[in-house]
């Protein structure tokens, strides 16, 4: 199996910055495809925040749009979040996933693992 441990959340206040970071490891790890951050606030769904391949090609949704920006080191098989100049409503649990291909009990397969969460509390 794959696991997926993110660090960097906290307390923050508004107009503050979180660098979040998400390391996978395994020993089975054959390539992992594309990463990306989600976030669930309180009483809200789960939503996507940013994504990038594994070519480092990025997307945002709209309310992070130019305060973030995701990143990876593949060498580390590692994602990171910056955000910057952050608001109240960014407070939430956020997520780290993964797709990744690797070897399962003697073949290779292909899931997407999540992270446990870190926390994000921007308030002053």
């Amino acid at each position: 199996q794959v696991q997926l441990v993110e660090s960097g959340g906290g307390l923050v206040q508004p107009g503050g910055s979180l660098r979040l970071s998400c390391a996978a490891s395994s020993g089975s790890i054959f390539r992992i495809n594309a990463m990306a951050w989600y976030r669930q606030a309180p009483g809200k769904q789960r939503e996507l925040v940013a994504s990038i391949t594994s070519g480092g090609s990025t997307t945002y949704v709209d309310p992070v749009k130019g305060r973030s920006t995701i990143s990876r080191d593949n060498a580390k098989s590692t994602v990171y979040l910056q955000m910057n100049n952050l608001k109240p409503e960014d407070t939430a649990v956020y997520y780290c996933n993964a797709n990744v291909r690797y070897l399962r009990t003697g073949f290779f397969a292909t899931d997407d693992f999540w992270g446990q969460g870190t926390q994000a509390t921007v308030s002053s």
